[in-house]
């Protein structure tokens, strides 16, 4: 008991003198230590990966999991060191709401069939973004995380420390300088007998000054030597950090990449059926009076047939032979292909990405497909996978 008294007023001791001492430097009546640029240096550059670390985690996470609630159920899940519940994405829910509702409207219709196929894509969508979400947490997070809760905290402790120290230095200069100042004044006295005990108390004290000092001083060349050591492996953080990030490009490339292929396929798949939606689109679609000027249907030259019901996009595919269609005699617009395309059938005309083709229109076709040509080749193409050259 004796001894945790002794020890509880030493600290209570150090503690009151480094509160004088930083509270006297903040009134500028003492003098502080400063530690040199290269260190100084340091320390900021410390300060500005910390936090920039925590603003690029922070939304990183907002990233992968927009909605905030469920960010703090997974964190507090991790905290309590328990599995987080697995969940679907919103890919994966969407495929499910379509695959229900083509079920209820009937999967051999039209609407149902391309809902399922749809929903498909869907999934595998919601797939893809479930595999870069947790190769995005696994190489990316959890690097940043682990430095900001271990190496951070680690140097925050060390930089305590080191401010304790120096404070600690400080006040020993301060007190030395004080019993310095003293042991003068009395030496200038003249010295009589009775001041000879003075001046050995004050010599013994600034002896004693002399010692804390030099005690302190080997103390903070430590401690700021340790800290240096650390503050000099942010550097090495960098690098760690900058594997890290191409990582995360790489894994988010990958899922841009799978998810256009998803698309494109799903678009290919869509795009074979011209004639699925023609019904409905003439029966909804507004009077030729109101239709948009800018459409790409009204900018592609037209072959004049006979014969044909002009309203009817059926019958004009129907009857469609590509061996009686003429292109116009002028007028004809060049169009560059997008994607590649395979062909359907024998009166659809396969696609590759960046060639030229020569296409134009026919009365009562598809808005959505146009007659192409390549050389002796000849067959409808979707205008989705062109870019129409004036």
């Amino acid at each position: 008991m004796d001894f945790n008294m002794k020890k509880l007023a030493s600290d209570a001791g150090v503690f009151f003198s480094r509160a004088v001492q930083f509270t006297e430097e903040k009134l500028g009546q003492a003098e502080k230590t400063e530690l040199d640029a290269h260190f100084e240096n340091l320390l900021a550059k410390a300060d500005c990966t910390k936090n920039w670390t925590e603003k690029i985690l922070h939304q990183t996470e907002v990233l992968l999991q927009p909605n905030p609630s469920v960010r703090v159920e997974e964190f507090l899940y991790e905290k309590l060191d328990r599995k987080v519940p697995s969940r679907v994405t919103n890919g994966e829910l969407l495929a499910q709401y379509m695959v229900e509702a083509a079920n209820d409207f009937g999967p051999g219709t039209p609407y149902g069939k391309t809902l399922l196929k749809v929903g498909e894509t869907q999934k595998r969508l919601g797939g893809a973004e479930r595999d870069f979400m947790h190769s995005a947490s696994i190489n990316f997070l959890n690097p940043l995380r682990n430095f900001l809760e271990g190496d951070w905290r680690t140097i925050t402790k060390e930089r305590r420390i080191l401010e304790n120290r120096r404070l600690d230095l400080d006040a020993c200069k301060a007190r030395l300088k004080k019993a310095k100042a003293a042991e003068a004044k009395a030496s200038a006295v003249p010295d009589f007998q009775e001041t000879r005990p003075r001046n050995y108390i004050l010599s013994a004290s600034a002896s004693a000054a002399e010692h804390e000092l030099r005690v302190a001083q080997t103390e903070f060349d430590r401690q700021a030597e340790l800290t240096r050591l650390l503050l000099e492996g942010i550097s090495s953080t960098h690098v760690n950090h900058l594997r890290c990030l191409h990582e995360f490009v790489e894994s988010q490339a990958t899922y841009y990449a799978q998810g256009y292929q998803y698309m494109l396929d799903l678009q290919k798949q869509l795009g074979r059926f011209p004639g699925t939606f023609v019904g409905n689109a003439e029966s909804t679609s507004p009077p030729p009076a109101t239709t948009s000027p800018t459409t790409v249907a009204a900018t592609i030259p037209v072959v004049p047939t006979v014969g044909r019901a002009p309203n009817s996009a059926t019958a004009v595919e129907g009857a469609l032979n590509l061996k009686d269609v003429k292109p116009p005699a002028s007028g004809t617009r060049k169009a560059r292909v997008l994607y590649d395309y395979e062909a359907a059938d024998s009166s659809e005309l396969a696609l590759l990405a960046d060639e030229m083709i020569t296409v134009y229109s026919l009365p009562g076709m598809d808005p959505d497909w146009l007659i192409g040509e390549r050389g002796n080749q000849k067959g409808k193409v979707p205008v989705t996978y062109l870019e129409l050259l004036s």
